[in-house]
């Protein structure tokens, strides 16, 4: 893994040239990460992923009780790594100045982005609250664009860092019944996949992490617990999505769909006509009266479970 990793540092810095005047204007700073949408879920597991590695890590999420608890638990189980955590809402238009002030105040610059908040909703479009799309765009498109707008130009002028966008299987297709999910996931994974290929070897590390289902609560909050998909497909745990993720990212990864069963989905989804392909996800998608038993979640119950879902 080693020289893996070694080679993908090669391959990524392959045409970096820093700029001096970047390098000198974070002398004397330590680099973060930083990590929103934190407190649970797939953001709590791959902060933990993170935390491992001796990191200065920074968790941002809306609710404070259940950040404090998590930074306090990934404190006490890696004490070689230095945890701050910041109750932010990033889909607000203020948010890059408040983290640039708390970065400040500790004496650390942004390293490396993970834009992992998000919020889902199922239903009916035309039944779906007002308020609640607006706050999904805010979340899932408008906050991902603005932290990468911010923090990236300083990373190609030093040629170091990256940012790691988590996209979902969902940005291959349109979802009835999920539509503003799947569509924002869709922007992600367009956005990140061509900033990707602009930023091509000047050392710094763009990736999407295109997840399948991963066991958190947002099925549940979605009412998507009762569909067909999540009977059939298969799921992980966010312990593993994480592990696959973060080593992607550090690979020098553009484009990330774990697993071979999800891979082929993307990719047929891709190749499939939408006359075929709509129907099919408006069956898969549906939320039904009756109890589904869920399949895909056996595969999850072979890992431990994380905190409940960020995402």
């Amino acid at each position: 893994m080693d020289i893996l990793l070694t080679m993908g540092d090669l391959w990524v810095r392959r045409r970096a040239v820093p700029d001096p005047s970047a390098l000198a204007a974070v002398d004397g700073l330590r680099p973060a990460t930083v990590v929103t949408g934190a407190s649970e879920g797939l953001g709590f597991a791959l902060a933990r992923r993170i935390a491992r590695e001796g990191r200065v890590i920074v968790l941002l999420a809306r609710t404070e009780d259940t950040l404090t608890e998590a930074a306090s638990e990934l404190r006490t189980a890696y004490p070689q790594a230095t945890v701050l955590a910041e109750p932010l809402d990033v889909g607000e238009r203020d948010a890059p100045a408040r983290l640039d002030a708390l970065l400040e105040r500790h004496g650390l610059y942004l390293d490396v982005l993970v834009n992992n908040a998000g919020m889902g909703l199922g239903g009916n479009f035309t039944e779906l609250e007002p308020a609640k799309l607006e706050e999904l765009v805010e979340t899932n498109v408008t906050a991902v664009t603005r932290l990468t707008r911010h923090y990236l130009p300083a990373m190609r002028a030093r040629c170091r860092g990256g940012i790691m966008n988590l996209a979902s299987l969902a940005a291959f297709a349109p979802g009835p019944w999920q539509a503003p999910y799947f569509a924002s996931k869709a922007y992600v994974l367009s956005l990140t996949a061509a900033i990707g290929g602009e930023c091509a070897g000047e050392g710094v590390r763009v990736c999407a992490i295109a997840c399948g289902p991963v066991e958190t609560r947002i099925h549940r909050k979605m009412n998507a617990d009762n569909t067909f998909y999540r009977a059939v497909l298969p799921s992980t745990s966010a312990d593993r999505m994480a592990r696959l993720a973060w080593r992607s990212y550090r690979l020098g990864r553009r484009v990330v769909v774990p697993g071979i069963v999800n891979s082929f989905l993307a990719w047929s989804a891709r190749a499939m006509p939408y006359e075929i392909l709509l129907p099919l996800l408006d069956w898969l998608m549906k939320p039904r009266v009756r109890p589904l038993r869920n399949a895909g979640r056996r595969i999850a119950r072979r890992t431990p479970e994380v905190r409940g879902d960020a995402r």
